[in-house]
């Protein structure tokens, strides 16, 4: 168990926690929510014990194990890959080094007879002999394969470092679990991995995510952060905003009744308390009013951005025809052969782990890439706004906020274009703020709203919810649902691409695609899919064992 006890935070003169009394218990996993800036990530550091409150204090369970995600992902560039994940148990890993220098001696005394046999009964206890094989098997589990598990991890890619501080984390079965984001930059099966780890998971779980899906499947209940404090509630992600919901409505209700209740007594007092006759039941009507009290209904600190997508053009029957498309990057065929066809009624999900080549074929349908092999043909009435995966050039400039959507905008009127800066929380003068300095989440609003302000009838959305909050996600979400014109996007957000897209193509890694109208769900459970999955896998293995 981990407790917080009075946890107060001051940044400056401002309180980020405020005499916050939470108790996380054993068996359950905690879904920690809040607005962008509400302090998720700065509450796990506290109970982890990397930041100290400015008052109050952190208790832990004797004797119980508290293990976090590192965020360092250069950190254990040094240390090869099974080290950094048995390093997520110190104690085991500080047993194993010791025991390693004491047998390397060449002057091996009885002193160290005795430290190595001490050594090596904390070691059996702690189940040692089974590390290097419990390392490999989360290892695997996340999707590194077995060759890179003696690999430096200065030799992994960025992926594959979060897949190894993720196994870090879980190794060794800590009695308190702590995850930021845990899912970010994880491909499908490795998340679908660790939702069934952390269901199956006995101890203390408390994460931070935005994915919604995620939330949902793992958590049993949710911690919500709002104005400095938290609020604790029974059940995953959906149950919270359903009972959330159900109070706010329930408080209007009550305070409406209250409003009604002062509003009868303030006109009986008001025409008799001069009424000598009535001037005793004035008086008590004049202390009951004195009692009654409105329930204090602060608004959420969480701010929706209005996402609206509509297109200056309905779109005709020719919408997009790909014929033959390949690709070589670096001597790798990415893409190889693809053909389709798109309908008007079209929202494509493109799912995968082929990433870079769903970003290539985006670049290729843009106009920024040329394909080796192919073409393809946009239909007249058509018209394409681009959110691409990486947006560093869009605002390598000293442009304001205002400026820079005014030169996308058809009308060059800054009330215009002010007015979709405030629908994507961008008030007042927050128009005045230079683009380069802009945050990662404040540049996705940036590119939504030039997405808006263009009118166009086809999206295409490389990974837009990378850097979104979960109140940005739900709009995002809730405003392609209603678009009446054809998408093309990827995400990782599970919920995101089955309540949005009504057909499922995936690029597979030999560079060919498979095309489904089909739901996202549906796509998965597909025994289709599961097949040509493995044989995919199968012949990648047959390629390397050549």
């Amino acid at each position: 168990m981990i407790s917080a006890n009075n946890i107060t935070l001051r940044v400056g003169k401002k309180a980020l926690f405020e005499d916050v009394n939470i108790k996380f218990t054993e068996g359950n996993c905690y879904g920690l929510i809040g607005a962008n800036g509400a302090g998720k990530s700065t509450f796990l550091k506290i109970l982890s014990g990397q930041l100290e409150p400015t008052k109050g204090d952190v208790v832990i369970t004797p004797g119980q194990r508290l293990s976090f995600l590192q965020q360092d992902h250069f950190k254990y560039d040094a240390y090869p890959v099974l080290d950094t994940v048995i390093m997520g148990n110190a104690r085991l890993y500080e047993i194993m080094k010791e025991k390693d220098a004491i047998y390397a001696k060449e002057d091996f005394t009885d002193e160290d007879g005795i430290r190595a046999s001490e050594l090596e009964g904390e070691f059996a206890e702690m189940n040692g002999w089974e590390a290097e094989s419990d390392a490999a098997t989360l290892l695997n589990g996340l999707g590194i394969e077995t060759e890179f598990h003696y690999s430096q991890m200065a030799d992994l890619t960025g992926s594959q470092k979060v897949k190894v501080l993720l196994a870090q984390a879980l190794f060794g079965n800590p009695d308190i679990l702590l995850l930021d984001e845990p899912t970010n930059h994880l491909d499908l099966p490795a998340i679908e991995w660790l939702e069934e780890f952390l269901i199956n998971f006995d101890n203390t779980v408390i994460v931070v995510s935005h994915d919604r899906y995620f939330l949902n499947k793992v958590c049993t209940h949710t911690a919500d952060i709002d104005y400095g404090k938290i609020q604790l509630y029974a059940g995953n992600y959906d149950f919270w905003f359903e009972s959330s919901q159900l109070l706010i409505k329930q408080m209007k209700e009550a305070n409406k009744k209250k409003e009604e209740k002062i509003k009868e007594l303030q006109e009986f007092i008001s025409r008799f308390s001069a009424n000598a006759s009535k001037s005793k039941q004035a008086t008590s009507r004049k202390r009951a009013l004195e009692k009654i009290q409105l329930d204090d209904m602060r608004p959420s600190s969480r701010k929706y951005p209005y996402i609206d997508f509509r297109p200056n053009r309905e779109i005709g029957n020719e919408v997009l025809m790909v014929e033959n498309l390949s690709k070589t990057i670096d001597g790798v065929k990415i893409l190889d052969n693809i053909s389709f066809t798109l309908g008007h009624d079209d929202k494509v999900a493109f799912v995968g782990a082929n990433e870079q080549a769903t970003t290539t074929f985006f670049k290729i349908l843009m106009g920024e890439m040329e394909p080796d092999e192919g073409n393809y043909k946009w239909g007249v009435t058509t018209s394409q706004a681009y959110f691409p995966k990486d947006n560093t050039q869009e605002f390598d400039n000293d442009l304001t906020i205002t400026d820079w959507l005014t030169q996308y905008s058809e009308i060059k009127d800054a009330t215009y274009v002010r007015g979709f800066l405030g629908r994507m929380l961008f008030p007042g003068e927050d128009g005045i703020k230079r683009v380069r300095v802009l945050s990662g989440g404040e540049k996705v609003r940036c590119l939504l709203s030039k997405m808006m302000i263009s009118g166009a009838n086809i999206l295409l959305l490389d990974e837009p919810t990378n850097h979104l909050d979960m109140e940005s996600i739900t709009a995002l979400n809730n405003g392609l649902i209603k678009f009446p014109g054809v998408i093309l996007f990827t995400s990782h957000d599970h919920q995101f691409v089955q309540t949005t897209a009504n057909r499922i193509m995936e690029i597979l890694p030999n560079g060919t695609l498979v095309d489904k109208i089909t739901t996202y769900d549906e796509y998965l459970a597909s025994d289709e899919m599961a097949k040509k999955r493995h044989v995919y896998k199968m012949n990648e293995s047959d390629e390397n064992d050549n």
